[in-house]
């Protein structure tokens, strides 16, 4: 590990554990396994959500109200920061990228098989273990954890600064905060995954704009061939190309 490696552990901690995520979650459609880290009851149906203002670049959620919106973009910007080696989840898209996946069958658990029993001590294999599924884990997660800070210190996650929020993301992957509607260490998994996706993702699917997270790890996209290259053991000297033909 080079020296301005050791100085960025945030991003060398994305390039390690880019490998832990399946393939299909580069395309932005599966859930894949957290590396940063109980079964609750259904969801209730959602009250009626107020448009959200927009968020970055021109963007207009269509899931997310204001208030969670701001969380998202908050707690985004603290995963993947922009820094010195490069833009930041922010930058990258990845706040849209979450919303567009909440209209999808995903966000319903559509794709998956979602009856009991459910097993929260159950190996990753074993499929979700949860009779929460994402769009409800967010809506409620986002609103626990809002509750939770404001209890703390009267203002919301979106308006701490930098160091309050990482400590608290910190206490969200240990699990630390008690929420009666969903576990803290599942709504933090999900947020951190898809966090990695949006950042990892075909630009097509609303993140990684620019190509900014494929020209980070060296990813060559969705270029038709390049497994001449793979035995090589040298950086590849193209620029990443999208679904859609665009280069970085």
């Amino acid at each position: 590990m080079s020296d301005q490696d050791r100085d960025n552990p945030r991003r060398e901690f994305l390039r390690k554990s880019l490998t832990l995520i399946p393939v299909v979650t580069l395309a932005g459609t599966g859930l894949g396994s957290s590396v940063l880290q109980a079964a609750p009851e259904s969801a209730p149906a959602p009250a009626a959500a107020k448009p959200a203002a927009a968020g970055a670049g021109d963007y207009q959620p269509s899931f997310f109200t204001a208030e969670e919106w701001a969380f998202i973009n908050a707690a985004v910007a603290q995963l993947i920061p922009n820094d010195a080696q490069g833009p930041g989840a922010l930058e990258a898209g990845v706040p849209e990228y979450i919303d567009r996946q909440m209209n999808t069958p995903y966000a319903a658990g559509a794709l998956w098989y979602m009856q009991g029993p459910f097993n929260a001590d159950a190996a990753p294999e074993m499929g979700w273990q949860s009779k929460l599924v994402p769009k409800d884990i967010y809506r409620l997660g986002i609103a626990a954890t809002d509750q939770w800070v404001k209890g703390l210190s009267g203002k919301t996650f979106a308006e701490q600064d930098s160091a309050t929020r990482d400590d608290l993301l910190k206490q969200l992957e240990a699990g630390k905060p008690q929420f009666d509607a969903v576990p803290a260490k599942i709504f933090f998994n999900l947020l951190l995954q898809n966090t990695k996706e949006g950042f990892f993702c075909d630009p097509i699917h609303g993140g990684n704009k620019g190509m900014v997270g494929w020209t980070m790890i060296g990813f060559p996209g969705a270029r038709a061939d390049f497994m001449d290259w793979v035995e090589r053991n040298e950086q590849y000297p193209f620029p990443a190309v999208s679904i859609r033909g665009e280069r970085a």
